[in-house]
């Protein structure tokens, strides 16, 4: 007959087995980073070169197209490394659909730059392209922390998603400011495109502040220059405050491409520290869980008799009562023999009260974790909704939940639950 120690050694290895699938998804998620920092800069390049009519940054562009291509063929590896013949892997079904979108993404990114290349495309249309595309790379990551079971690590990955999205829209305002430079001419709708990424480029970022260690906060803090901060507000007021249909200066498109990117490295270094603490305390994890492992499995060595009963209903007592059993036990003779002392059959108690104990607080500290996912997909839903059923872009659908938030005193999450509730009401004006 099993005892409780062998369950306690599958229940080790069931969590060394999650731990080293959630090593991973670190990996994964690294390579994931470094293809959207290449293909940030790459689209920045891109809205260049068009703007300019291809009469710039050409080489600029071509390099970056290969140096994107070599961390592609390190994604698919990974991607090739996965295993999607187990039905266990965690939120297998969302984040198998993410990796499925994100390999017809990345199919489909010859066609285009090839449709940059002839400048078939103009800046916007190919900005959106790439947008998507990166889009569907950041849901492998949210996916992935989603599907996280160790409260620190999911942490990490929270701090991790958010800092990536966060970046991804400072490539975008990037891309966009580089396309309103390289064409000369102010546009109103651009420049509300660029305060709102601006907005969620800070909303991204407090949430990483929230769930990053003490250490990376401080090191993101350390990677903002003021000596560049200044330069870049600098130039979004000059972008955000010139009338619709103003002259820009068009030869000051590279000085905020460079000053833009300059930023985005910056939050290079700070998201390559994240991936370097994830790896380490994935490793650190598992190290201890084998030590662990290692222990119960010496510990089984030595059966523990029926006198482990005993103790259970000795040590579950108020004051350490023992229901009238412990001297039954000394009646009948029940005294373990040599070498199955007293201290052996507490040693297991204490292992399944430790454990108990350990997986609630788990259990409780990631609730709290996941309830940023939560509240994401939530007001993502919610802006869907409006988008779908008003006709709002994404802009006006995430402003109009602000003011609502604001007209009624109430969290961004408390209106999309309130917008969500009311679906079956909203008009759609699709008809």
């Amino acid at each position: 007959m099993k005892s409780a120690l062998n369950f306690l050694v599958a229940a080790k290895r069931c969590e060394i087995a999650e731990l080293q699938a959630l090593a991973l998804t670190s990996a994964l998620v690294n390579v994931t980073g470094r293809l959207v920092h290449g293909l940030q800069r790459e689209r920045g390049l891109s809205n260049l070169y068009l703007g300019s009519n291809g009469a710039r940054f050409a080489p600029e562009r071509q390099a970056q197209i290969g140096e994107s291509q070599g961390i592609e063929g390190e994604l698919r590896a990974c991607f090739d490394s996965l295993d999607t013949d187990s039905a266990t892997v965690g939120n297998g079904a969302r984040l198998f659909s993410r990796i499925a979108y994100v390999l017809h993404g990345l199919d489909a990114l010859p066609g285009l730059r090839a449709q940059i290349e002839s400048q078939a495309w103009a800046a916007r249309k190919a900005t959106e392209a790439y947008v998507r595309l990166i889009a569907g790379l950041l849901a492998v990551v949210f996916e992935a922390a989603d599907s996280a079971s160790d409260p620190e690590i999911s942490r990490l990955l929270v701090a991790r998603f958010n800092f990536m999205q966060g970046k991804e829209f400072a490539g975008q305002e990037r891309a966009a400011g580089s396309a309103l430079f390289a064409s000369g001419r102010a546009d109103a709708t651009e420049q509300q495109r660029l305060l709102h990424l601006i907005d969620s480029q800070e909303r991204c970022l407090q949430v990483f502040a929230e769930f990053s260690s003490a250490a990376l906060s401080a090191l993101w803090s350390q990677n903002q220059p003021s000596a560049t901060l200044a330069e870049l507000e600098r130039m979004r007021r000059v972008l955000c405050t010139a009338t619709h249909g103003a002259a820009l200066d068009a030869n000051q498109s590279p000085v905020w491409f460079d000053c833009c990117s300059q930023r985005m490295d910056r939050m290079k270094v700070v998201e390559d520290q994240l991936a370097q603490e994830l790896l380490r305390v994935c490793e650190e994890k598992i190290a201890a869980a084998l030590r662990n492992l290692q222990s119960f499995t010496a510990l089984s060595a030595t059966a523990p008799r029926e006198s482990d009963a005993l103790s259970f209903f000795k040590d579950a007592q108020p004051g350490g009562g023992t229901m009238g059993l412990a001297s039954t036990s000394g009646a009948a003779g029940l005294t373990p023999p040599q070498g199955y002392g007293p201290h052996l059959e507490r040693s297991i108690l204490e292992l399944v009260q430790e454990q108990a104990r350990r997986l609630q607080s788990m259990g409780d500290e990631l609730d709290t974790v996941r309830a940023s996912l939560n509240e994401r997909k939530l007001v993502e839903r919610a802006k869907g909704l409006l988008m779908a059923h008003r006709q709002l872009s994404e802009e006006e659908a995430h402003k109009t939940m602000r003011q609502m938030a604001m007209n009624q005193n109430r969290r961004l999450i408390e209106v999309a639950e309130a917008v969500l509730a009311m679906a079956d009401v909203l008009p759609d004006r699709r008809r």
